[in-house]
C-alpha cells in the first residue's frame, strides 16, 4: 500500500533512509535545513521537496525525523514552522533522532492530546547500515502505533523491536552507546598491545574474531584501526553527544557509569587532536600518535 510520508532531516543517516522509503513505492516529501541537500535527494529519488517541516507534514500519514539533538528536534516539531502545526489526526510520527528520553516523553504526551501517534525510534548501524537499509531500530511507544507504522520502518531496517512505553527507544540507544564505547576502547588497547608486542594483528584478529572476543566493532573496524584510518562511520562529535545524554540519564536513575565517564574523556582527547569528525574507532589514536 502506497502511503504519504514526510521525512525531515537528510543528513548522513536520513538521506539514505528516506531513499529506501521512496524505493519501497511510497510518496515521500522531504525537508532539510540546507535546501541544496534536499535538491540533491530529489534529483536521485522519486519525491517532492517542502520549504518547511510544517509543509512537508501537512498531507502525510507518516512523518519521520532524523536530526541532530534535542534542540533541533524541538525546532522541527514544536517550532513556528514545525510539523505539529500541520500534522493530521491519526498520523504516526516516528523520530529516528538520538535524543533524550525526556523529550521523547514530552512529544508523546503532546501526541496523545492531539490524537496522533508517536514512536521514539533511534537507530544503530552507522552510515553503512543506513546506506544498506540494514539499521537496527529501538522503539518506544504504544503497540497500536507500532503495528501501524512498522511497514515504514521496515523499509530501512534489518531489525526493529518495540521495547516499552515512550522513551524506551531512547533509553535502549543509551545502552547501545555505552556498550560500543567500552568495546572500542578495549579493542584499541588490544590492537595497540599486539602491535607493540610484534604480532601481525590482521592474523590475530582473524583468529580471535571467531571466538569469544568477537564483536561488530572487531570485525568491521580492526583493519582501519591498524591502518590509522578513521573516515568510516559515526563521528566522535556525535558519540560524545550520545554519551552525554547517557551520563545525564544515569544520574537520574542512579546508575554508575565509571568506564563510560573515562571513555567520554578519552573522546574529548581525540577531539583535541582534531578528530571531531573521525569515526569512533579513533580512540586508538591516543596510543599511536
Amino acid at each position: 500500500m502506497t502511503c504519504n510520508v514526510a521525512f525531515i532531516g537528510l543528513g548522513v543517516m536520513g538521506y539514505p533512509m528516506a531513499g529506501y522509503i521512496s524505493k519501497a513505492g511510497h510518496n515521500v516529501t522531504v525537508f532539510n535545513r540546507t535546501g541544496s541537500k534536499a535538491d540533491k535527494w530529489i534529483a536521485e529519488h522519486k519525491g517532492t521537496k517542502a520549504d518547511t517541516p510544517a509543509k512537508a507534514a501537512e498531507n502525510a500519514e507518516y512523518i519521520l525525523t532524523c536530526v541532530g539533538n534535542d534542540n533541533d528536534l524541538r525546532e522541527v516539531t514544536f517550532g513556528d514552522n514545525g510539523i505539529f502545526k500541520t500534522i493530521k489526526k491519526g498520523a504516526v510520527y516516528i523520530d529516528n533522532t538520538t535524543a533524550s528520553a525526556t523529550i521523547a516523553k514530552e512529544i508523546y504526551e503532546h501526541a496523545k492530546k492531539n490524537e496522533f501517534g508517536f514512536l521514539d525510534a533511534p537507530v544503530s548501524g552507522g552510515q553503512a547500515g543506513a546506506e544498506n537499509g540494514a539499521l537496527t531500530v529501538m522503539i518506544g511507544g504504544d503497540q497500536e502505533d507500532y503495528d501501524k507504522a512498522n511497514h515504514i520502518i521496515d523499509c530501512y531496517s534489518k531489525k526493529m523491536k518495540l521495547l516499552g512505553k515512550a522513551g524506551s527507544g531512547q533509553l535502549a540507544k543509551m545502552v547501545n552507546q555505552i556498550c560500543i564505547g567500552g568495546l572500542v576502547q578495549a579493542l584499541s588497547e588490544a590492537i595497540n598491545f599486539g602491535m607493540n608486542a610484534g604480532l601481525k594483528m590482521e592474523d590475530v584478529i582473524e583468529v580471535i574474531s571467531k571466538g569469544a572476543a568477537q564483536s561488530w566493532q572487531m570485525e568491521n573496524r580492526y583493519k582501519t584501526m591498524i591502518d590509522d584510518k578513521f573516515e568510516f562511520g559515526f563521528a566522535v562529535d556525535w558519540m560524545r553527544k550520545d554519551l552525554k545524554i547517557a551520563l545525564e540519564e544515569a544520574k537520574k536513575n542512579n546508575s554508575p557509569l565509571p568506564i563510560t565517564e573515562v571513555i567520554d574523556k578519552y573522546y574529548e582527547e581525540v577531539q583535541g587532536m582534531g578528530g571531531n569528525r573521525w569515526d569512533t574507532s579513533s580512540l586508538i589514536r591516543r596510543f599511536r600518535k
